[in-house]
């Protein structure tokens, strides 16, 4: 039987705040914030207090907050909704295959990033609409550079689903979307978010006001409201430690695996490493059989093992790769650890 052992994928556990609340969440969220009654009062008090929550970690207002029961649904909202008359879509090549399904049904460019994956901004026309990731969740790539002159932009849609509250918002963005699992809150909610000041129609048939034609969960809205506040308080203690694991995971692999390659660096919380003669899935699966799970980042889906657009968009080796996303709660005993049993791992396979 596998021991415990950390946890690098990218999924966390629902962070403790939430989980230890689940009982009494459950039992107070029941009723319909939206009707009459005093059940229902004290459920629109929740669920207004969680938007405030949000509002004041992510930078936005609270009224411009929409919660999404499937949190993908917010690139169609996101993107489709900037995208009126003959607008052009801009987008990257390390952008994520929901923006790559959004583009085929407009007119669009995609623009090439360089070996540190940051976009050359300098095609964008007048009018354009940018879909712009300000953190890849497959290697960390921060987007630094921003458009210079982001007034003549039609729209700008954020995808913030892998930076959560680290990056702030570039101050001319229209539309957002935040996945909740980013800041150790559940699976299955989406935070999207549409600026006041933005040009944006809802792109689903609909008879109403409402963004979303659907409620989404009160109980995951209010443990996400939980988790969010006190991943942040985590966060100012523990992102110094997250930077050191991630130098230290790094400079063993460089040092002590031959003809590895890492992918440029960025976000302190992800890790892209490739080995080379080294086939991903039986990577991925040697380590959890051996109590350590990752996640592969050769491939765009689990499902095909496909190499990973990413990867080659960055030039770097997209075979026998995984993907380390260090959460707060690993420590330096544990990595260590785990990187003796990936150079003895890769070492097995490559012996086959």
């Amino acid at each position: 039987m596998v021991s415990i052992t950390p946890n690098f994928q990218s999924e966390p556990r629902l962070h403790d705040a939430a989980r230890m609340a689940l009982p009494h969440i459950f039992e107070v969220t029941w009723p319909d914030p939206s009707k009459l009654g005093a059940d229902s009062k004290s459920a629109a008090l929740l669920l207004n207090e969680a938007r405030e929550t949000f509002a004041s970690h992510l930078g936005i207002r609270s009224d411009e907050i929409h919660f999404l029961g499937e949190p993908n649904l917010g690139f169609h909202l996101g993107i489709n909704g900037l995208m009126s008359g003959q607008k052009r879509l801009v987008y990257s090549n390390i952008d994520r295959m929901e923006v790559f399904a959004v583009a085929e049904g407009h007119p669009s460019k995609m623009l090439e990033v360089d070996l540190n994956g940051q976009i050359n901004f300098s095609e964008l026309m007048k009018d354009d609409v940018l879909a712009l990731q300000l953190c890849n969740r497959e290697t960390g790539t921060i987007q630094n550079g921003r458009p210079k002159s982001p007034d003549l932009l039609a729209g700008l849609f954020v995808d913030s689903t892998a930076s959560g509250t680290r990056i702030k918002l570039p101050a001319n963005w229209s539309t957002a979307l935040w996945d909740s699992t980013s800041w150790g809150g559940p699976s299955g909610l989406g935070v999207f978010a549409v600026s006041k000041s933005a040009n944006w129609s809802n792109p689903l048939p609909h008879l109403d006001g409402r963004v979303n034609p659907g409620p989404a969960s009160l109980a995951l809205i209010v443990a996400s409201a939980l988790a969010i506040d006190s991943w942040v308080a985590d966060e100012k203690n523990l992102a110094a430690k997250i930077a050191a694991i991630n130098g230290e995971i790094r400079s063993y692999i460089s040092n002590n695996i031959p003809d590895s390659d890492l992918a440029p660096g960025g976000a302190d919380h992800l890790i892209s490493a490739s080995f080379l003669y080294v086939n991903a899935e039986q990577l991925v699966t040697k380590l959890a059989d051996k109590g350590y799970p990752v996640d592969s980042g050769s491939a765009c889906s689990s499902v095909n093992m496909q190499p990973s657009h990413v990867l080659a968009a960055l030039g770097v080796l997209t075979q026998g790769n995984i993907r380390l996303t260090i959460h707060h709660a690993i420590t330096f005993e544990e990595v260590k650890e785990f990187l003796e049993v990936l150079s003895q791992t890769v070492g097995e396979l490559r012996d086959k």
